[in-house]
């Protein structure tokens, strides 16, 4: 896959960290003395966990070596580590797993949430939040032009493209080993100045496995142009002319008993 950049990403850093404000804030319990980030990036929510908890030990991970880059420059008193998700293990229990935004990129749902609140203390929790857009026009626009002719030959590599569960199987997965289970749907709607914002939004994240796959910059650019367009006819102007681009995320929050230990 296409390296990250963090100076795309960080285009929309007060959009894309809104919910992590909103998921920190809802948490309860604490105060979380040991704290890990898994898909810290930038370090955008790692600042957001700093500001609420300031004398916690925090670390952040990403696999990707040019985010914590930038992120180790923005908070040398953070731990930051360069480590897969999927195989990653603590050192130790966590007051505080936490993720904003990350774990739609990894598989396998069913195991990965169960390992991840065995990392969790007593009285710890497992905060999550991820993007839950099914169904939006923007991905209705990539699926139709994926099935044209021209663009049917090029594939992602397996495994690379963002996918969640649906609340239901998060709240059956995790209610029997956890002392509460919170779960909730927001529909955030943002204004942004036209559809190139809406094109720099999604090639920042989840576009980037599908123009990874295209074979040289001359198919992207053409691939870009033509998704471009698509995208001014689904979201048209508003009367100061920029456009509202609605955007659903999932939070899963799962409490820990105090008095049981992690398996």
């Amino acid at each position: 896959m296409a390296a990250w950049d963090p100076a795309q990403y960080l285009q929309f850093e007060r959009e894309r960290t809104q919910p992590c404000r909103d998921l920190v804030a809802r948490l309860e319990g604490g105060p979380y003395r040991r704290i890990v980030d898994l898909g810290c990036g930038p370090g955008t929510s790692t600042a957001v966990l700093r500001a609420r908890w300031p004398d916690a030990a925090v670390t952040g991970i990403d696999r990707s070596a040019a985010m914590l880059e930038r992120a180790r420059a923005s908070d040398p008193a953070v731990t930051w580590l360069e480590d897969d998700l999927g195989r990653w293990t603590p050192e130790g229990p966590f007051d505080l797993v936490f993720s904003n935004a990350a774990l739609q990129w990894l598989p396998d749902h069913g195991t990965l949430f169960p390992r991840l609140f065995d990392a969790v203390a007593p009285g710890g929790a497992l905060a999550v939040q991820m993007p839950a857009n099914d169904g939006a026009p923007y991905l209705r626009a990539v699926a139709r032009l994926r099935a044209r002719p021209e663009w049917r030959p090029y594939r992602p590599e397996a495994g690379s493209e963002i996918g969640i569960e649906s609340a239901e199987f998060y709240y059956d997965l995790l209610a029997p080993r956890a002392r509460r289970v919170d779960l909730w749907d927001t529909r955030y709607v943002h204004d942004l100045a036209g559809p190139d914002a809406i094109v720099a939004w999604t090639t920042g994240t989840g576009l980037r496995p599908w123009l990874a796959a295209l074979p040289d910059e001359a198919h992207r650019q053409r691939f870009l142009g033509q998704y471009r367009a698509a995208i001014a006819r689904l979201y048209p102007p508003t009367a100061d002319g920029k456009v509202l681009f609605p955007f659903v995320r999932r939070f899963v929050v799962v409490y820990r008993d105090a008095a049981r230990p992690a398996p």
